[in-house]
C-alpha cells in the first residue's frame, strides 16, 4: 500500500480527503512553466497590440477591424485568465475553490464560443467582401458590426450559462478529492456541444473560404488575361501566379491552424473516453486548443501593413501625443 506525506498533497492539512499532486521531474517542470508563461505572456500581448491599435486610431475603425477587435478582445482574455490557471494547475491541483471552479469553467467556455463566433463573423465578413464588393459597404456598417458583435458574446454568455446549469449549482459533484475542479456533462449534451460549436463554425468557415479562395483565384486569372492581352508581357503571368499562391497560401493557413489547434479537445468530447486517456494529453489538447489565441493575432492582424505601423507608434509612445489618433496609419 502505497505511503503519502504532506509534500505529495495539494492540501497536506486537509490529509485524508486531499487530492494527490501529479509528480513530475523537476527540471523539465520548470522548462515548461517558463514555455507556457511565454506563450500566454506573447498571447496577452499581441492581443493588446491589436486592441490597442484599432481603438486608438480612428483609420482603423472599420467594420472588419471591429470584428478583428473582438476576436482579440476574446483572446486577450484567454492569455490573461484562463492561460494563467491552467498554468498554476499543471501540478494537478485546483487551489481556487469550488466557486472558482465553476465561474472560470463558464468563463472558459464563454470566451472560446465567442472566440469561435468571431472567427465566423470575420470569415462571413471576408466573403461579402471579396464575393460581393460593390454592395459591402450597404450590407457591412459598423452598426450592424456592433450588433453582430454584441449578439455573439451575449449568446456565448446564455448557451453556456444554460450548458452549465447544473454544474454551477454544485460544481463539487465530480469532484474524488479535495483539490480538483471536474467537469462532466452527458454524452448527447456533449454530441449537441461538438456539432453546435465546433462542426458547423468549421462547416461555415470551411465553406465561405471555399468561395473566397474561387473568386480570388477567379479574379486574378480574369486579371493576368486582361493584362497580358494589352501589355502581352511575361513577367504579368508570374505576378498572376504569384497573387494566386498568396491567397491560396492565406486561407489555407487560416483553415489548417485553425483545425489543427481546434479538432482535438471537440473529437475528445465527441469520443465520450475523457477519464480513460492520461492527464498530460487532456493538458495538451487544452494547451493547444487555447494556442489558437496566440496564432489569431499573427494571422489576422500581423501581416496587416497597418499593424507594423501602429505597433511602432505605440512603442515608441507617439499615441500619447495630441491628436495622435489622427494619424494616417494605412
Amino acid at each position: 500500500m502505497e505511503t503519502l506525506n504532506g509534500d505529495d498533497l495539494c492540501f497536506p492539512q486537509l490529509f485524508n480527503i486531499s487530492c494527490k499532486k501529479l509528480l513530475q521531474h523537476h527540471a523539465d517542470n520548470i522548462f515548461i512553466y517558463i514555455l507556457l508563461s511565454c506563450i500566454s505572456l506573447l498571447t496577452v500581448t499581441l492581443n493588446f497590440l491589436v486592441i490597442i491599435s484599432i481603438s486608438h486610431f480612428r483609420q482603423l475603425h472599420t467594420p472588419t477591424n471591429l470584428f478583428l477587435l473582438s476576436l482579440a478582445v476574446s483572446d486577450f482574455l484567454v492569455g490573461l485568465l484562463l492561460m494563467p490557471v491552467l498554468i498554476l494547475q499543471k501540478g494537478g491541483c485546483w487551489f481556487f475553490g469550488s466557486f472558482m471552479c465553476g465561474f472560470l469553467s463558464l468563463i472558459s467556455y464563454t470566451i472560446t464560443s465567442a472566440s469561435v463566433g468571431n472567427m465566423v463573423l470575420i470569415s462571413a465578413d471576408r466573403y461579402v467582401a471579396i464575393c460581393d464588393p460593390l454592395r459591402y459597404p450597404n450590407k457591412v456598417t459598423q452598426r450592424k458590426v456592433i450588433i453582430c458583435v454584441c449578439l455573439c458574446w451575449a449568446c456565448s454568455v446564455l448557451y453556456n450559462g444554460v450548458m452549465l446549469k447544473e454544474f454551477l449549482k454544485n460544481p463539487d459533484k465530480y469532484n474524488f478529492c479535495y483539490g480538483q475542479c471536474v467537469f462532466l456533462v452527458e454524452y448527447i449534451a456533449q454530441v449537441f456541444d461538438v456539432i453546435f460549436t465546433f462542426l458547423s463554425p468549421i462547416t461555415v468557415i470551411i465553406v465561405l473560404y471555399m468561395r473566397v479562395f474561387v473568386v480570388a483565384v477567379s479574379q486574378a486569372r480574369a486579371m493576368r488575361s486582361h493584362i497580358a492581352a494589352v501589355s502581352q508581357q511575361g513577367s504579368v503571368s508570374v505576378s498572376a501566379r504569384k497573387s494566386e499562391r498568396k491567397a491560396a497560401t492565406a486561407i489555407g493557413v487560416v483553415v489548417i491552424m485553425f483545425l489543427i489547434t481546434f479538432c482535438p479537445p471537440f473529437l475528445l468530447d465527441l469520443s465520450g473516453q475523457e477519464l480513460v486517456l492520461s492527464s498530460e494529453f487532456l493538458t495538451f489538447s487544452t494547451w493547444l486548443f487555447y494556442f489558437n489565441s496566440c496564432l489569431n493575432p499573427i494571422i489576422y492582424a500581423f501581416f496587416y501593413p497597418w499593424f507594423r505601423k501602429s505597433i511602432k507608434h505605440i512603442v515608441t509612445l507617439q499615441v500619447l501625443q495630441p491628436n495622435s489618433c489622427d494619424t494616417n496609419i494605412l
